[in-house]
This record gives C-alpha cells, sequence and structure tokens, in this order.
C-alpha cells in the first residue's frame, strides 16, 4: 500500500477517500492499492469511529485522521456533521481533488457539493438516507437490488456483480495465529456476535430485543464461547458491566486490540450480527449467519437469505428454535468466490476519473477479468 510508481498521465488526477466506518476500510483498501498501482495519487482522511482509525492502521493505508462520531441525539448528529465537514475543508483546499469518494460519507459529501468536486457514493442498503441537495455524478450498487428501488434515486447509478464484500473478500487468507491469540478451544463452539448498530438512524430497538435473548441463549449452553464485537466503548462497557459473571468465567470475550474481522469469522463456527456488513462477509466466507436486524430489510439480505446464505432472525422465539450451535467442518480456503465485481467498479471508477478529468480513453474487461484494448470516444464534431 501507498507504493511510489513512475510518472504517468495519471498521477495528476488526485482521488479523494473519506472512510467514515470501520466496513469502509477493507471496501477500499484493494481499490486504494489497484488504484494506486494505476498511477493515480490516493488522498484519504478516516472518521474517528468504531475502530475505522485502528482497522485502518491495520490495514497500512496512508491516511489524515479528521473528526470524530457524535453520538445519537439527531441533532447533535447534525451538529457533529457540520462541524466535521468544517474540519474537512483544509483536507480538500491542500489537496485539491479530482473527485471524492465515499462509501455514503455525509460530511464528504457536503464538502464537496461546497467545492463543486464531482461525488461518487458506494451503497450497498436502498433505504440509507441522503442528502436532499446534494446530487452524486454517480451512484454504485450491487447489482442484486432491484431497479425498481433503485430507480428512487434521480441521480446517475450503476451496479456491479455480486455484492461489496466480494470486493475484498477474494484477497482473504486464513491466518491461523488467531486461534492463540483470542484463545479458541476445538472442544467449544465459537460465536461471533456483533450487537445492534445502537446509534445509526436506521437502529430498530426490537434488535435489542433479539440481541438479549441472544446473549441470555449462550448463558445457557455449556459448550459456547462467544466473541463480542461492540461497536464503540460505550456499547463496550454496557455488555462488560450487564454480563459481568459471564467475562469472569471466560464465558464471553472481547478482543482487546484491533483484529482482522474476516480472519475471526473464518476460525468461528457461526455468526451473529446487528449489523449488515458482518452478516455479508459471514455469507461471503461461508460462514453460517443469522441476522438480528430489525430495520428494513435491504434487497441484498433478501437474496441471500432466499439462497440459503443468511438466516433472517425475526422475533425472540426464532433466537431459539433457528439458530444452530454447531461445530463447522472448515474447507482450507473460501469456495466459490466471486472477483468481477472487484474488476467492474476498479474499471468503472477509472472510466469516470478519466472523463472528468477529460481524458476520454474508456477501458473495459470481459467476463473472464481480462482487459479489453482501450479505444477512445470520438467527439462530436458537428
Amino acid at each position: 500500500m501507498n507504493k511510489k510508481y513512475s510518472y504517468n498521465k495519471n498521477t495528476d488526477k488526485t482521488i479523494w477517500i473519506d472512510l467514515d466506518n470501520s466496513p469502509h476500510v477493507p471496501f477500499f483498501a484493494p481499490i486504494i492499492e489497484k488504484l494506486q498501482q494505476e498511477g493515480y495519487c490516493v488522498r484519504v482522511s478516516a472518521r474517528n469511529y468504531s475502530q475505522t482509525v485502528e482497522l485502518a492502521q491495520l490495514y497500512g493505508i496512508d491516511f489524515t485522521d479528521i473528526g470524530k462520531h457524535h453520538g445519537k441525539n439527531k441533532l447533535i448528529k447534525i451538529i457533529g456533521l457540520i462541524y466535521r465537514s468544517l474540519q474537512l475543508i483544509p483536507f480538500v483546499l491542500k489537496r485539491k481533488p479530482t473527485i471524492a469518494i465515499s462509501h455514503g460519507s455525509r460530511s464528504q459529501m457536503l464538502v464537496a457539493h461546497l467545492f463543486k468536486i464531482p461525488i461518487v457514493i458506494f451503497l450497498d442498503y436502498e433505504f440509507v438516507q441522503t442528502i436532499p441537495f446534494v446530487k452524486p455524478r454517480m451512484m454504485f450498487f450491487p447489482n442484486i437490488i432491484s431497479k425498481e428501488r433503485l430507480s428512487k434515486f434521480n441521480f446517475a447509478v450503476k451496479t456491479y456483480p455480486g455484492i461489496k464484500e466480494d470486493i475484498y473478500v477474494p484477497g482473504f487468507k486464513p491466518d491461523n495465529s488467531i486461534v492463540k491469540q483470542m484463545g479458541l478451544r476445538t472442544n467449544l463452539i465459537t460465536a461471533i456476535v456483533r450487537p445492534p448498530a445502537h446509534q445509526a438512524h436506521y437502529h430498530n430497538p426490537e434488535s435489542d430485543l433479539l440481541f438479549n435473548e441472544v446473549m441470555q441463549l449462550i448463558t445457557d449452553l455449556n459448550n459456547v464461547h462467544a466473541i463480542i464485537l461492540p461497536r464503540d466503548n460505550q456499547q463496550k462497557i454496557k455488555i462488560e458491566n450487564t454480563y459481568k459473571n459471564q467475562f469472569d468465567t471466560g464465558k464471553f470475550s472481547i478482543p482487546t486490540d484491533v483484529i482482522d474481522g474476516l480472519n475471526l469469522m473464518w476460525h468461528s463456527d457461526l455468526v451473529i450480527s446487528g449489523g449488515g456488513t458482518m452478516n455479508r462477509e459471514a455469507s461471503a466466507l461461508g460462514v453460517p449467519v443469522y441476522s438480528i436486524f430489525k430495520g428494513k430489510i435491504g434487497d441484498v439480505d433478501k437474496y441471500l437469505s432466499q439462497n440459503g446464505r443468511l438466516t433472517l432472525i425475526e422475533t425472540v422465539e426464532d433466537v431459539r428454535y433457528k439458530i444452530n450451535f454447531e461445530k463447522r467442518l472448515k474447507p482450507n480456503k473460501p469456495e466459490n468466490i466471486n472477483s468481477l465485481a472487484f474488476h467492474s467498479i476498479v474499471n468503472d471508477l477509472e472510466n469516470l476519473i478519466n472523463e472528468i478529468s477529460g481524458d476520454r480513453t474508456i477501458h473495459s474487461v470481459d467476463e473472464n477479468n481480462e482487459e479489453i484494448l482501450p479505444f477512445r470516444k470520438k467527439h462530436n464534431t458537428k
């Protein structure tokens, strides 16, 4: 990451990527690396929230730490959004980006709109709230989401094959050192539990009821070790206080350091999560996964559920009757990985960047991910 390359026509095109939340780090890491290899100047900002900064360090991304999360209160959230936007202005003035790219960073969108920087947004949940007066140049979605739902966005939309986790899961390589690091035991079933996103605008309190039932069920099972992955320190403290006895006996544990979530899930037997990204990561890895998310169910999760790759837990009774706690027979590596999504996104991004900067060269890949010789658009001379 962050390698230096000899000069080419792309080096004067500065791409600004804002990492607004922890799932954005593994998503953008391979994209950043590929764009750098193509000679683009990539500048990254990161918000200090939900281990985003720590993960960016783990992935070796060169970034500038700017801003933080300001809690669940709606008014304070708005003030925090404006404040972080103001914090980003010096970053933009210094680097003068050609394009602003994020996975739904509202603060980046505001600043880019202010400075008339073309905006590219990646989203994989069609019910997300966007900023009404900000018009992105392009929005990227998984092609699993129906055209009917995408039609509500009155902007240019591109789709990519598969799900967003297909961007980075193909590069995953299991590392057995985590077994010792996390104290995983072969005689116990390892369950990864991700609590609901309690500070998100889409949070539904029913998810908390399901989470509490999951924790109680695991407490009742003698052969299960649960690794809890809180979203922030506030949630961590609450869980530790509520289940103090289980932590004291080693029944529950929370990682003390930032770890590779993919690797942890790969070495687990099942995943139970109140958020979308971890559910889909587990699905992409082939790990049994149960969703306790109670917001509006998007097309991606519906697709995974219909194809048996994700189990939706909708009631307290479902917790007891649908979740299977059993040892998983792990293959040597993930199977049936989709790598076309990554090539499709990088290809479309390069074309868009070149179009914005005036270079009309179009790059394409075929169904085998092999590059088709570039050609140039002919300008209309009439």
